[in-house]
């Protein structure tokens, strides 16, 4: 299977195309007198996005919603809300092992047939499997995010005479062209370690295939695995490069992903380019005065092996409370009609293949949006969102500090991969 979540938006307008379908019949049931609280991470414009969403939902139930925000540590808000006997209806969970550890747990409610329907009617057997567990449907991907995106300028690409690359070999050589015509190549949030385990991913991905990816995530495979030094020697072609770094690698290890998608669009640019996901859009918006699509355009990652990686992410909505309130808003978000609310609001992507790319509110977001779903099965979900926490998703530690030592030592594969295998096998248990 699998694509990483939800994070920033596009900062698009009122919406894509005005003539959409109208809103569709889901035979949802009235909740008239019923409130429903849901919980997210999302706030700001994102929270705004999402209540015309419950809104829209509010509208053909008569339920009201109440939404809470979880903060960044989601399994831990929820835990004590579960912990005091007062979860939420309905959560939205950003990592597939927050959904297992859960359903493992007791804490969530299989969906029901009308759910199940709207999902065998609107997603492809990746997204489904991976709101499922131990054979037992739980959730509904929502909002996605594709992460196997980088994000340049144009202006720059012209003056260096270089054109988007499609092949690894191609990156390298137009990275250092434009290094050459004065412009650092690459801005690189080395400070934040989760771009830093995208980078990894996507390289992996591509070079490794889908069932080494499958297998590394699983760590049914040691992190010590030719497969890995492979992908870090690859990494370290990059790293092991100051010139083709804004800043250097030390440069890097000082950039949050926000400044690297700031210098990058700054007028000068700081960069030619910026890795990350769609989200970077919306840092673009609300952050520089580039406008994307014109001075800010977006090209695949490209392929280090036979095809392109697409890694993904994403947030999946589950039931934490019996009844038929939770399992309607699940079914309302199976459909498109609940994506085309926040498609045309902007920052979204939704897994939904039932969405018409005309809901999204702009040509780069749309390009984007097709790519992840001619994916298929075929994308990966990202690798550090399916691990332990203590390895896949605490600053400081496990993959993302590890990472961060390789960037600043990339000559030492070796030592790098000795640290990332203790590291996980620790989290995983041995």
């Amino acid at each position: 299977m699998v694509v990483a979540a939800g994070c920033g938006s596009d900062g698009g307008g009122a919406g894509g195309d005005t003539s959409q379908p109208p809103a569709s019949d889901l035979g949802l049931p009235d909740l008239s007198g019923q409130t429903i609280e849901v919980a997210a991470i999302w706030s700001g414009e994102e929270q705004a996005n999402f209540q015309k969403v419950l809104d829209d939902f509010s509208a053909r139930t008569g339920a009201q919603t109440s939404y809470v925000p979880t903060g960044d540590n989601v399994s831990t808000f929820l835990g004590t809300r579960v912990e005091g006997g007062q979860p939420p209806d309905v959560a939205f969970l950003p990592q597939v092992g927050v959904l297992q550890q859960f359903a493992e747990s007791g804490w969530l409610q299989p969906v029901s047939a009308d759910v199940q329907e709207a999902l065998d009617a609107n997603y492809g057997t990746g997204w489904k499997e991976l709101g499922a567990w131990e054979g037992e449907q739980y959730g509904v991907y929502f909002k996605a995010a594709n992460k196997s995106t980088l994000w340049y300028s144009p202006t720059v690409f012209e003056q260096a005479g270089v054109t988007p690359p499609t092949t690894w070999e191609e990156f390298l050589t137009a990275a250092q062209t434009i290094s050459d015509s004065g412009t650092p190549p690459l801005a690189v949030g080395g400070a934040d370690g989760w771009v830093l385990t995208d980078l990894f991913e996507n390289v992996y991905l591509s070079q490794a295939g889908p069932e080494m990816y499958d297998r590394l995530a699983a760590h049914e495979i040691p992190w010590t695995d030719p497969s890995v030094t492979e992908a870090l020697e690859t990494l370290g072609e990059l790293f092991g490069n100051d010139t083709l770094l804004a800043g250097g690698a030390q440069g890097a290890l000082q950039t949050d992903f926000p400044t690297s998608v700031t210098q990058t669009f700054s007028d000068p640019p700081g960069a030619g380019m910026v890795y990350e996901g769609d989200f970077v859009a919306g840092v673009i918006a609300s952050d520089t005065e580039a406008v994307v699509g014109e001075d800010a355009q977006v090209f695949p990652f490209p392929a280090v092996g036979d095809t392109p990686p697409v890694v993904t992410a994403g947030d999946v909505a589950v039931a934490m409370t019996e009844g038929e309130a939770a399992q309607a808003l699940l079914t309302y978000l199976a459909s498109p009609d609940a994506a085309r609310i926040w498609a045309g609001a902007g920052g979204f992507l939704s897994p939904n293949r039932s969405l018409e790319m005309e809901a999204y509110a702009d040509e780069t977001t749309r390009t984007i949006a097709q790519a992840l779903i001619d994916a298929g099965d075929d994308f990966r979900f990202d690798m550090s969102d399916q691990a332990p926490a203590a390895f896949g998703g605490t600053k400081g530690q496990g993959e993302w500090k590890d990472l961060q030592d390789f960037l600043a030592n990339p000559s030492d594969v070796a030592g790098a991969q000795a640290a990332l295998e203790e590291h996980a096998a620790e989290a995983y248990g041995g």
